[in-house]
């Protein structure tokens, strides 16, 4: 009941010649085959806009997945080098573009950057290599001397490595101009259209449906309700200062806990050695105090070089594990970074992150009435598009959470409002995009039908999670499957087995089986389902830090025992009569700890 071939999405992109920064102007080639959008200008400070173009180039081509030394790939680049020496620019980018379609197709995972330009700002977005962080930079018109008309609308531009490279020549003390089209504009060249031996450049891309997947969803998740709070570029600054000098140890802890308490000034928690860092931009505004733990932290070292140009720093947290967003503003530029927290290779996260978007198509005339309106002014508030649509604003913002997910709109978080943006130039089938796998899609079978998932049962393991077994009916296989999943303290996925034929004969090589994800999926509807005054089995993590000292408890309720875990010290264990009388103890241990101070983690 799997099927490990992935679905990919072959796209084509054309230009006129490579994109390419010649006398002191950078010149972005758009795509010939969508809009033509134009825009033509001076840098006003060439300095910012050299480091915000070499950070967006870090995110789009950043891979934080292992991947071992092959020097093979080295020597057929030498290759190619020496067997295209003496041909023109345009044609040897086109022989290496078909060598590497040929042979190297996963290089292909990274789409050029979309780039949109608005009646308000000009902005790129991209989505890096490991599914792991996506990113927009906006630049206001004010940033820029804008020379002759603007011609408004999205499409894709040609960002390479060569690009990049050309983008650090820029200097201060040089005018830097600043083109965006489909011709070549200001400086005479001969274009590739112009030369009878070379050919237009065509990128043709390979790229996973999961990456497109991910791009629409990490984005459309920015509208979901999250924690907010400031930060100081000083703070940002010492987190990355240690990470750089401080290497992570294997098997040791490598999160980054955010404690947020009301009127308190945020902390940033560097593990193992709680590292504490004082947030020094103003107080958390929130009602509640909490403890969001967060993965991926090696990833904001990819802000560092537009971090010295930052006045502020806004942190948006959807949770633990999930998508976090940091929003740097900088004068007449912003730049936004998502991480996801995991990869396309942690399913079970995934998972998780998935479970926070809807997945029905609703709204679908409402969306296109908000459609037409945000393609006819490119760029709206929500309160203006209500009005305009004379919608109901529960309907509005639904329409705008599918136009999102499709790839029709795009919320910009760092100035709260929607832009029409669309992603490819063909509209998505977004059928295709339901499920990353195909497995997930015979998991929501199996988790719809009545009876097909047995009674969980659930053991909490001190100091290591909680272990979830059930035994799951597939009426056409005729036959059950006991699946067991550990997930250790993190809510990652620490041991899975399943008694299907896959698991049993090649485990997880080839990710995990249907069985295993309907099983997951049915836990955190379990989670979400429940009713805390019938709870039997649960665990909580207090902790309580003053200056640099820090204390946790841990609270455990399984069945007629409570177990209350300090620090280091030996475990302590009551037993109680009744389930009932155990789980009272707990909710007032739990009450106790809240009155004294301590925060859930």
């Amino acid at each position: 009941m799997t099927d490990k071939i992935e679905k990919t999405a072959a796209l084509t992109l054309s230009y006129q010649q490579p994109s390419e920064f010649y006398a002191d102007h950078l010149h972005l080639f758009s795509h010939l085959q969508r809009d033509d959008v134009s825009f033509n200008a001076t840098v006003n400070d060439a300095v910012a806009f050299r480091e915000a173009m070499a950070s967006l180039f870090a995110i789009v081509s950043s891979d934080y997945r292992y991947a071992p030394k092959d020097r093979t790939q080295y020597a057929a680049y030498m290759q190619m080098k020496n067997s295209h020496r003496n041909q023109g620019l345009a044609k040897a980018h086109y022989a290496y573009y078909d060598w590497l379609l040929k042979n190297d197709p996963e290089a292909w995972l990274i789409l050029d950057p979309v780039i949109s330009v608005h009646p308000d700002k000009v902005t790129l977005e991209v989505f890096s290599k490991d599914e792991g962080c996506y990113a927009a930079l906006s630049f206001d018109h004010d940033f820029f001397k804008v020379d002759g008309k603007v011609g408004f609308g999205t499409t894709n531009i040609d960002f390479s490595a060569e690009l990049a490279t050309g983008v650090e020549q820029i200097r201060s003390f040089h005018e830097t101009q600043f083109s965006i089209g489909q011709q070549s504009v200001t400086f005479k060249t001969a274009t590739a259209v112009d030369l009878e031996d070379t050919e237009v450049i065509e990128k043709k891309i390979k790229v996973p449906q999961s990456w497109i997947r991910g791009f629409l969803q990490v984005q459309s998740s920015a509208q979901l309700t999250a924690d907010t709070f400031e930060l100081n570029p000083i703070d940002l600054y010492n987190c990355l200062h240690y990470l750089r000098m401080n290497a992570d140890v294997k098997g040791q802890r490598r999160g980054l806990r955010v404690e947020l308490v009301p009127s308190l000034a945020p902390r940033l928690v560097l593990e193992p050695d709680d590292v504490v860092i004082e947030g020094s931009a103003g107080s958390y505004q929130g009602k509640q105090a909490k403890v969001i733990r967060l993965w991926g932290r090696r990833r904001l070292a990819l802000l560092k070089r537009f971090l010295p140009f930052a006045e502020k720093i806004e942190v948006s947290l959807l949770g633990n594990g999930m998508p976090s967003f940091w929003i740097l503003q900088g004068k007449g530029m912003s730049l936004t970074l998502a991480v996801t927290g995991f990869t396309a290779s942690n399913w079970s996260q995934s998972l998780s992150f998935d479970l926070l978007l809807p997945r029905k198509a609703e709204a679908l005339d409402t969306l296109t009435t908000v459609s037409k309106y945000l393609e006819k002014h490119f760029v709206a508030s929500l309160a203006a598009i209500v009005k305009a649509t004379k919608a109901t604003k529960v309907e509005v913002v639904a329409a705008l959470q599918q136009g999102c997910q499709q790839g029709l709109v795009s919320y910009d978080i760092a100035h709260q409002v929607y832009r029409y943006r669309p992603l490819m130039e063909e509209p998505l089938d977004m059928a295709e995009f339901q499920y990353r796998l195909p497995v997930e899609a015979l998991a929501y079978d199996l988790v719809a039908r009545q009876k097909a998932i047995g009674e969980l049962s659930l053991k909490v393991i001190a100091n290591e999670g909680t272990e979830i077994s059930a035994e799951i009916k597939v009426k056409e296989d005729k036959r059950e499957y006991l699946t067991r999943l550990k997930l250790n303290e993190e809510g990652h996925v620490a041991r899975a087995e399943c008694s299907c034929h896959q698991i049993m004969q090649k485990g997880l090589s080839q990710g995990p089986c249907s069985h295993l994800v309907a099983l997951r999926l049915h836990y955190a509807a379990y989670l979400a389902s429940r009713d805390v005054k019938l709870i039997t089995q649960e665990t909580r993590f207090y902790s309580r830090r003053k200056k640099s000292l820090q204390s946790t408890v841990q609270v455990t309720l399984n069945n007629k025992r409570l177990l209350l875990s300090r620090d280091d010290q030996q475990q302590q264990q009551f037993a109680f009569n009744s389930v009932q009388e155990a789980r009272q103890a707990y909710l007032g241990q739990v009450s106790q700890l809240e009155i004294n101070g301590y925060i859930e983690g």
